[in-house]
């Protein structure tokens, strides 16, 4: 592994390692702050915050680490029918998940005034916060977004799924693209086009952007150890991002029964793309709640409505180390996780003969 890359240059790291932005309530202070101490480029999740707990996280992160790190939203905060829901489509989406909650013991949610914070008023709030770098995906912020960061220093960081949304990044003056392959966990954040109709593998969007763009690449899809980083850097990416190694790790705010579920490789030997869990697609492990609701495919509610009403079943399936009702975010190479700790892992990936 290179000790300094173009984008170690350009972020101070130490190692050329991203800590994939866990969303959904999976990243943490701790984990962000522990990868960036560490030399990496930690990361957090933060679609979920109001814009004052955005602030507030910025700044205590800043006091965890002198060190760089990444804020990530979404740009896109709702899809078709997921904005202004009658009181009639709410009530058809509840049918759905009824079943569930009644199961669970839990009473039917109110429907709230909004089911996602507005991108605008979060970026607003980054801006102000001033994080070291903005990593964001599901599309492009608007140019005076961008400006704004120039004007501030802070350092750009947007995915693609496809060698056009690579492109699309870079012509908009994005200082980072992350390059995410099907393989990864989480989401597909593709904007240019259809998630299914987006999937390119890692190894074959690193290799036709890399030449294509100016903008550093970093490879995320599949990477959760030292041979990982090495495919990637030689595929012409300058670092390497992991998200489900780091969502393994005991820093994580996954719950138990999922990191349980990681470090079992004849449970996650097979994982899927489903929309099952927000409404976007997204890749996991198989479990009763796919199975049963992409029988009713066509019940799934846009994001963020559905990513509302499982939320509540993740939670009550965490107090109880349930598994089979909530959202089990993994990529492929799940089964070859070895590491529970930043510490353990950060060695591995830095030191490998160590």
């Amino acid at each position: 592994m290179p000790a300094e890359t173009k984008l170690t240059q350009m972020l101070g790291l130490k190692a050329p390692i991203v800590q994939g932005p866990l969303g959904g309530g999976l990243s943490t202070v701790e984990l962000t702050a522990e990868v960036s101490n560490r030399g990496g480029l930690g990361s957090f999740g933060a679609h979920l915050l109001t814009p004052q707990s955005l602030i507030e996280l910025v700044r205590t992160i800043k006091g965890k680490t002198p060190n760089a790190f990444a804020i990530n939203l979404w740009v896109s905060d709702h899809d078709p029918g997921g904005l202004g829901v009658s009181e009639d489509a709410y009530e058809t989406y509840w049918q759905a998940f009824k079943p569930y909650y009644d199961e669970l013991g839990l009473a039917k949610p109110a429907q709230p005034v909004h089911f996602h914070e507005k991108f605008e008023d979060q970026v607003a709030a980054l801006i102000e916060a001033r994080p070291p770098a903005f990593s964001f995906v599901f599309g492009i912020p608007a140019p005076h977004i961008l400006n704004a960061c120039r004007e501030r220093g802070i350092a750009t960081i947007g995915a693609a799924t496809t060698l056009s949304e690579a492109r699309a990044l870079d012509e908009a003056g994005i200082d980072i693209v992350v390059a995410t392959g099907f393989e990864a966990g989480g989401h597909r954040p593709s904007f240019l086009a259809a998630a299914e109709d987006s999937l390119m593998s890692t190894a074959a969007i690193v290799q036709t952007a890399a030449p294509r763009i100016a903008a550093p690449i970093i490879a995320a899809g599949g990477i959760v150890d030292q041979r990982g980083v090495d495919a990637a850097l030689t595929l012409g990416a300058t670092a390497a991002q992991l998200g489900t190694a780091f969502l393994a790790c005991e820093e994580s705010g996954t719950s138990d029964a999922h990191r349980a579920v990681l470090f079992s490789p004849e449970v996650v030997k097979e994982t899927t793309l489903t929309r099952t869990y927000t409404g976007r697609l997204a890749r996991g492990v198989q479990n009763r709640l796919i199975r049963e609701l992409e029988m009713r495919a066509d019940e799934i509610a846009p994001f963020p409505v559905q990513a509302f009403f499982v939320s509540r079943l993740k939670a009550a399936c965490a107090e109880t180390n349930r598994t089979d009702l909530t959202s089990l975010y993994a990529g492929q190479s799940a089964p070859n996780l070895k590491y529970r700790n930043v510490a353990d892992l950060m060695d591995a990936l830095t030191h490998p003969t160590a």
